[in-house]
C-alpha cells in the first residue's frame, strides 16, 4: 500500500483546528475575563480550604515508589490489550509469548512483594 503526503493532509487539518480552537480560547478568555484584582482573590488556596504552613513538605519515597509501580504495572496491561484482541489469530505461538510475558510480570511482582515496596509504614 503506497501513501503519498496527502493522505496526511486531514491529520494536519484536524490539529490544526484543535490548536487553533485552544488558542483562540484562552486568547479571548483572557481578554472578556474579569480584571478586578483584590488581596483576597490573589491568595493561594486548596479546594478552598486556606494554606497553612510550608509547601515544601518532602514526600516520602515510598509513596513515589508505589506510584512508580501502579504505572509500571498498569502499562503492561495495556500491552495485553492488543493480545486479547488478536487471540486467535496469533495461535500457540501468541499464547507462548504472552506466558512469557506474564511470567515476567509474575516474577517482577514476586519481588516487589518480596522487598516490601507495597507496604506502608
Amino acid at each position: 500500500m503506497q501513501t503519498n503526503q496527502l493522505d496526511f493532509l486531514p491529520i494536519l487539518m484536524q490539529l490544526g483546528l484543535a490548536v487553533g480552537f485552544v488558542g483562540i480560547t484562552i486568547f479571548v478568555s483572557g481578554l472578556l475575563g474579569p480584571k478586578r484584582h483584590s488581596a483576597n482573590k490573589d491568595k493561594n488556596f486548596e479546594c478552598g480550604v486556606e494554606s497553612v504552613g510550608n509547601a515544601r513538605v518532602p514526600f516520602s519515597v515510598k509513596y513515589f515508589l508505589v506510584a512508580i509501580l501502579f504505572v509500571l504495572f498498569d502499562v503492561e496491561v495495556i500491552f495485553m490489550y492488543p493480545w486479547a484482541v488478536n487471540f486467535r489469530e496469533m495461535g500457540l505461538e501468541g499464547l507462548a509469548k504472552m506466558g512469557i510475558f506474564m511470567a515476567l510480570l509474575v516474577v517482577g511482582f514476586y519481588y516487589v512483594i518480596k522487598k516490601k515496596g507495597l507496604e506502608w509504614e
